[in-house]
């Protein structure tokens, strides 16, 4: 058995599980920035929301929303939600209702 391998069962206290830590939400300047980008995507667009300054939950609550409310896909990635297509105009709206300052970024 290799000396770096990893427990995973034990029969004195059953599975092991390492806790993961929690990452910290980045800090920034309070403006969140919603921009289109194409790259690495095969010309596909999507839209990034980012600097939004909140915990994991709420960001994860906050990213259903707004794929909801575009009505697409998307995803949470390094506390940046990504939205399948053109919708910054949406979102914009959205956010501002919310209480976020909000810039168009990018091109």
């Amino acid at each position: 058995m290799a000396s770096n391998s990893k427990l995973v069962y034990s029969t004195d206290s059953g599975r092991i599980k390492e806790d993961k830590p929690q990452q910290a939400a980045p800090t920034g300047d309070g403006i969140v920035r919603i921009k289109r980008e194409t790259k690495g995507r095969k010309g596909k667009g999507v839209t990034l929301v980012e600097d939004l300054m909140l915990p994991e939950a709420e960001l994860k609550a906050l990213s259903k929303k707004l794929k909801q409310l575009c009505g697409t896909g998307g995803t949470l990635k390094n506390f940046t939600v990504e939205i399948q297509g053109d919708h910054r105009e949406k979102l914009q709206a959205f956010l501002k209702e919310q209480g976020f300052t909000v810039k168009l970024a990018g091109g």
